[in-house]
């Protein structure tokens, strides 16, 4: 029962904050009003204008994903709060929900554990690490310009300045600059999706035989590639197939 309670508590912890745009308080209002007086369809309506309005604000979609999440829209529910983890990957309130919304999803597929260097790697690459490999690239980089003046114009400070610490700057510039690549190419793109119909079949890529699995409602998958009105998708499991695109809607 204690999760039951979960959602309306946190929903009106994120609620009544600040929103930035005064122009659109009138239709963030009006949201919040229909939320608390139990009007769900209509409170998505509006959240929904917000959504399309102010589409990098993760708490227009945490909203939104408790409003669905109410209408026992299971998709539309982990698509949103999917959706605040990616514009604020460090919103807790958005993952605590996340879990609570994937709990509905019946047959729920379990993530396929990888071996630890793929962990690791998607660890250190993820979307949220982005601004960190970027501005820790940036000062490895004005240090190594600030050296390689020193030992320009200082005769005294290049005999102390080894080449290889020059050498090494350049290795650790490489590596963070790859890191924040990497990361922020994550951060901006739109290779996941959700299911939005229960049982989508899942068929395989060359569309012949009966379908590999029934994906449920609700379920995140990767986008491998789209064809037209199919997309190629790997399962949490690690299974891979192709689902018609109509049946998904990416975060």
């Amino acid at each position: 029962m204690r999760n039951l309670f979960l959602i309306p508590v946190i929903f009106l912890l994120g609620t009544f904050n600040s929103f930035a745009a005064a122009d659109h308080n009138s239709i963030w209002n009006k949201a919040n009003t229909f939320y608390l007086q139990k009007q769900f369809d209509s409170a998505a309506f509006y959240y929904e204008q917000l959504a399309q309005l102010k589409p990098q604000n993760a708490e227009v979609y945490f909203n939104l994903g408790n409003t669905y999440y109410r209408l026992n829209k299971v998709g539309y529910a982990v698509l949103n709060f999917e959706r605040a983890l990616k514009v604020d990957p460090d919103y807790f309130d958005a993952k605590e929900n996340l879990a609570l919304a994937r709990e509905r999803i019946s047959n729920h597929i379990r993530t396929a554990d990888n071996i630890f260097f793929i962990r690791w790697w998607e660890n250190i690459t993820s979307a949220d690490k982005a601004v960190l490999w970027s501005v820790s690239s940036l000062l490895i980089f004005i240090v190594f310009i600030g050296l390689i003046f020193l030992r320009r114009f200082n005769n005294s400070m290049k005999q102390r300045i080894p080449n290889q610490l020059v050498g090494i700057l350049v290795i650790v510039f490489i590596c963070l600059l790859t890191l924040s690549l990497v990361s922020t190419n994550r951060s901006i793109s739109h290779d996941s999706a959700v299911v939005m119909q229960n049982d989508a079949p899942l068929q395989n890529v060359d569309l012949k035989g009966k379908p590999i699995a029934l994906i449920p409602e609700g379920t995140t998958v990767s986008i491998i590639n789209e064809k037209g009105e199919w997309t190629e998708v790997s399962l949490p499991d690690g299974r891979t197939g192709v689902v018609r695109s109509n049946l998904i809607i990416k975060i």
